[in-house]
């Protein structure tokens, strides 16, 4: 029987680690034992985030960046390489949604900033850590899509659009990636939540928390949890994409709700 892949150790970047997905997923993996390279925009949610795992510098490292800007992400890219000597794991989970309105109504500068951070952020990154992952012969990609990628919303366009443009990025680089023995992960995660309806609505706490209401969404730890899994299935098994829904959700617009 074919062993799991054992993550201590393992040099795991993870972008957008201030809080959500990125924050829950260095938890598990420093309880694994990975060494952690983790990056975002907010450092002091990164140094908070640092002291709480406790892990010594060799094993966990915390970096600026912002993988909208190409500068920012290569002096990340850089630093870590430089730190760490290479990688294993490149999680993208840094992204974001922007506004909640009919298309024709959309804010062009709320379309931008989706676009750079989710597609050209994801690959940019992608790129700068590709080299490092083909000249050890292994490794891992994760990208942290969305269903709006595969089941498009009414007043989402551009969200869904970007995260649309994650599966198709990921699926031609798998064929490239044929025979390298790298895989890669999209996980499309349903109603999660995170601060993510917090930054879609522009910092409006009220009308976040009444997407939530009625139901039990998924958590951070939740998604976590199914990426960490994916990663520690033996090295022949390869989780190529995994729609992820909480149960009250059967499509991305229906959603079962207690009164």
């Amino acid at each position: 029987m074919a062993m799991a892949t054992d993550l201590s150790g393992r040099v795991v970047v993870v972008t957008g680690a201030s809080s959500g997905f990125g924050a829950a997923l260095a938890r598990r993996l420093s309880a694994l034992g990975a060494r952690l390279v983790l990056a975002a925009r907010r450092m002091d949610r990164l140094e908070a985030l640092r002291t709480e795992l406790g892990r010594p510098e060799s094993d966990l490292r915390v970096y600026p960046v912002d993988v909208a800007d190409a500068a920012s992400t290569a002096k990340f890219v850089e630093s870590a390489l430089a730190d760490f000597g290479g990688i294993d794991v490149l999680i993208n989970n840094a992204g974001l949604a922007r506004g909640f309105s009919r298309f024709v109504d959309n804010d062009e500068q709320d379309w931008r900033e989706m676009i750079e951070a989710n597609v050209m952020g994801l690959m940019r990154v992608t790129r700068a850590f590709l080299p490092c992952l083909l000249a050890r012969g292994l490794g891992d990609i994760v990208h942290v899509g969305s269903v709006a990628g595969v089941q498009p919303y009414a007043n989402g366009a551009a969200y869904c659009a970007s995260k649309a443009a994650v599966e198709a990025f990921a699926q031609a680089l798998r064929l490239e990636l044929a025979g390298t023995g790298i895989r890669q992960l999209v996980i499309e995660p349903g109603m999660a939540e995170t601060e993510f309806s917090e930054v879609r609505f522009h910092g409006d706490r009220e009308r976040a928390k009444k997407v939530y209401e009625g139901m039990m969404p998924l958590s951070a730890d939740d998604v976590a949890e199914c990426i960490v899994f994916a990663l520690t299935r033996p090295a022949h098994v390869s989780l190529q994409t995994l729609l992820l829904m909480p149960t009250a959700q059967a499509r991305v617009d229906v959603v079962s709700r207690r009164p």
